[in-house]
């Protein structure tokens, strides 16, 4: 299985970022009278680097930090488009969006996210904006990557879970699992039963159907 890992290392805050001053002699002094400058905040860096990164990567905001992830791989694509398809065969009144940035709260500030597949009433990211409010989203789903896995399974839950979003399918394709996490309450879901994969999965409603991940 192909690996997707983010290239920039998570975790950035808006620490300052300090660097050698110009020193022609060589002799710099590190208690010397230069002032400090500190760096950019999250929200800067985040703009930063959502616009100078490459056509198809995905840049994210998610409890502070960010991060900044390749193209997924053929097998995590096909997941996602039978995860699509069976959702169309079920209801084809709602929507199947993939590439649709999402805000939802966070630890501090507003986080921005932008999940695998998105389920809502159809129109309703019918705007020019760049970030959505999750209002109406039926359900979010996540497919997991070796370099994805940890803020899926632990990260992403939580600003899902604040948003009020109903449904949040975990496809762990490392744990060769599927979990249902189900009525939100603050930070967390009350209900998270898991399936292995390969077994009819039920979703709650307000989809009500059984998800075959046979395909999966």
């Amino acid at each position: 299985m192909a690996t997707a890992e983010p290239i920039i290392m998570p975790g950035y805050q808006g620490e300052a970022i300090y660097g050698p001053y110009d020193d022609p002699d060589g002799d710099s002094d590190a208690d010397g009278d230069e002032p400090e400058t500190p760096g950019a905040s999250v929200e800067q860096a985040f703009e930063l680097f959502s616009a100078v990164a490459p056509r198809g990567w995905r840049v994210e905001q998610i409890e502070g930090e960010i991060y900044v992830t390749p193209p997924a791989n053929g097998e995590h694509e096909e997941i996602v488009s039978e995860l699509s398809g069976q959702v169309r065969d079920h209801d084809k009144g709602v929507g199947r969006y993939t590439g649709v940035g999402l805000n939802i709260p966070g630890a501090s500030k507003t986080g921005h996210v932008i999940p695998d597949l998105v389920i809502a009433p159809k129109g309703s990211f019918h705007d020019q904006e760049e970030w959505h409010e999750p209002a109406g989203v039926v359900l979010v789903a996540e497919v997991t990557s070796d370099g994805t896995a940890e803020r899926d399974r632990e990260k992403k839950i939580v600003g899902y879970a604040r948003a009020g979003i109903p449904l949040y399918l975990l496809i762990d394709r490392e744990k060769a699992e599927v979990t249902v996490h189900s009525e939100p309450s603050g930070d967390a879901y009350t209900k998270s039963p898991s399936y292995k994969l390969g077994l009819a999965v039920p979703l709650p409603a307000p989809l009500g159907f059984e998800l075959d991940t046979a395909e999966f």
